[in-house]
This record gives C-alpha cells, sequence and structure tokens, in this order.
C-alpha cells in the first residue's frame, strides 16, 4: 500500500473506509470488548486478530481481549458469538473454515451469513504443504506424491480440525494426486505446528503465515504454496502448478463478524477502527512478514464476498464428500 493510500485511510477521505463516518462518529462500546476466536491460541487466527485489536481497542477508547474459545472445527466458538448481545462488543473472528462448518457439523448451531453480520476483511494468505525434513525424505511435492503412492495411507497429514480450510485442501489434494493418506483433525491450528515440529505427524498444511519461521530455520520444509505465484516471503518455495497440480489455488482468508442485530452504526465505527488499523505501517509489516495480503474493502463488499466463498466451498465440500463429525 502506498503512502498516500494509507494517509487516505487514516484520514478517514477514502470511501470505503466506513461505510457512513457521521453516523460511526456516534457509537463507541459502553465496556471491554471481546473478539472470539474460535480455535486455541497459536494459530493463524490469533496471528492476524491481535495487532488489530490492539489498535481498535486503542481507537475506541476500551480494550479488546481476545478470547480463545477452540473446539468443532470453529463451531463452539460461533455458537457463543452467535448468541453474543448485538451491542458491537462481542465479535468473532472467523475465517474460511466457517463457511463449511455448518456441513460437516450437523450441530453446528450457527450459520456465518444469516447469523452475523459481515465487519470486515483482516487478510487472506494460502496455504502451504510442509513436512519435517527429519521424518520425511522428500525433497519436493513430487517426492512426496511418489512416497505417498508407494505406501497408502502411511504418511499422517494434520490440519486445524475437520471442515477447515486446510482439512479441505488435504481432501482435494487426495483426489487430484489419486493418493491416499493418513489425516490427523486437531481443535486448532497451534498443536498441529508443534507435532509436526516434533514429528509426531509428517506432514500438515496450513495457512503459510502460521510456518514462515520454521521453514525459514529449517526445521520444516515447505513442498508446495497453493497460490498463483510464488509468496515474496519465501520465494524458493513452488506453488503447486509448477510442481505439476495446475489450478490448485487454496486460500484462506479471516475476518471480523458481529452478531447479525447488531445495530449499523456500531458496525460502521469497528470496520472504521479496523480499516484504519489495517492502513497502519506496523500491521502492513506485520502481514508482509507472514505472506498475508491486505485488503481494504468496504462492509458490503466484504459480506459479499463471504457470500460468495460460501458458496464457492461449500460446492467443493459436497462433490469431495467431507465426512460429518
Amino acid at each position: 500500500m502506498t503512502l498516500s493510500r494509507r494517509s487516505a485511510v487514516l484520514g478517514g477521505l477514502v470511501p470505503w473506509a466506513a461505510a457512513s463516518p457521521s453516523r460511526a462518529d456516534n457509537w463507541r462500546p459502553s465496556r471491554s470488548m471481546s473478539w472470539i476466536v474460535p480455535f486455541p491460541p497459536g494459530g493463524s487466527n490469533d496471528i492476524f486478530a491481535r495487532p488489530v485489536a490492539a489498535r481498535v481497542g486503542h481507537t475506541l477508547g476500551h480494550a479488546v481481549v481476545v478470547d480463545n474459545r477452540g473446539g468443532a472445527g470453529g463451531t463452539l466458538g460461533g455458537m457463543i458469538a452467535a448468541r453474543a448481545a448485538p451491542d458491537g462488543c462481542t465479535l468473532l473472528v472467523g475465517n474460511t473454515g466457517l463457511t463449511i462448518a455448518p456441513i460437516v457439523y450437523d450441530e453446528g448451531g450457527f450459520n456465518l451469513t444469516r447469523d452475523f453480520a459481515a465487519v470486515s476483511l483482516l487478510a487472506r494468505v494460502p496455504v502451504a504443504l510442509v513436512v519435517n525434513p527429519a521424518i520425511m525424505q522428500a525433497g519436493d511435492l513430487a517426492g512426496f506424491l511418489a512416497a505417498a503412492r508407494k505406501s497408502p495411507e502411511t504418511i499422517t497429514i494434520g490440519s486445524s480440525g475437520l471442515g477447515t480450510i486446510p482439512h479441505l485442501a488435504i481432501e482435494l489434494l487426495q483426489q487430484r494426486a489419486g493418493i491416499r493418506l493418513t489425516h490427523v483433525p486437531y481443535r486448532g491450528g497451534g498443536q498441529a505446528l508443534q507435532d509436526v515440529v516434533s514429528g509426531t505427524i509428517d506432514a500438515l498444511v496450513t495457512p503459510l503465515s502460521t510456518v514462515v519461521s520454521y521453514v525459514q530455520s529449517g526445521r520444516l520444509r515447505a513442498l508446495a504454496v497453493a497460490s498463483t505465484n510464488r509468496q515474496r516471503i519465501l520465494p524458493e518455495v513452488p506453488t503447486f502448478a509448477e510442481s505439476g497440480l495446475a489450478d490448485f489455488r487454496v486460500s484462506s482468508w479471516y475476518g471480523l463478524f458481529a452478531p447479525r442485530a447488531t445495530p449499523a452504526v456500531a458496525l460502521d465505527t469497528l470496520h472504521a477502527a479496523v480499516q484504519a488499523a489495517l492502513a497502519s505501517a506496523d500491521v502492513e509489516r506485520i502481514w508482509a512478514e507472514q505472506g498475508a495480503r491486505v485488503d481494504l474493502i468496504s462492509r458490503l463488499a466484504f459480506a459479499a464476498f463471504v457470500e460468495s466463498e460460501t458458496e464457492r466451498w461449500g460446492a467443493l465440500a459436497r462433490t469431495i464428500g467431507i465426512p460429518k463429525d
């Protein structure tokens, strides 16, 4: 983002920085705010929630507490947030996987597009396939696939949970490459990452942001990234397309949501505060270090995006046949 664009966002001059700046000025939270992250600490949701939460709290004059409520692919935390008072003080840090969760969990209890109002997109980041180099000798995707074909179901591969985007990417990889892996779903990305680093599991599919430092230090080896182009943060890691799987693109996005009945004036204020945080130089730097992208879009544009993503991933989940929990 250019300096002039950042200044425009911070000064409220860009029209999509807040849907209605004058109305937004009339609302402030009445108490400290809670942002529910529906996964355990240490995962990618935390990475993108906490820097923004701190700045939003400063802007609005009340602390923002990031509250990790993991379980059932994010649906437990989602249910808590959906039933919260619609006063703008309790929000959900959602991600792509929550568009799929109602398909996977019969008792999910909420629907992202029905029960929530979109506040702001936070970040977008591609997923990557990483392995523990002390266990997996494969130096590239071709070697990994060859090992999987030679010994079906012997390679253990983790994800952040059933119905999450990493899980869907694993199912898609098996389908497209004609291999069978042993999927190990976790309650969140943090524990899955610890287990692949320790050698408890062989491989992991996860947002690139969670493994950058581990790949750079050599503790993990990234075999491929599911983006259109290579990522500047890890330019030596090829895309899946470069490695022989054409059109294999899977990204996770992270966003902020409020209970559906939250007043528009509160949503506008929250959106404007988040946009200002995203436009700050230090948040841009953090996002770049994680291989993430910043998209400053309106609340309406974000809501339309979530609806399209729900259709896209829901259709794919049904086609692949992800098992229910």
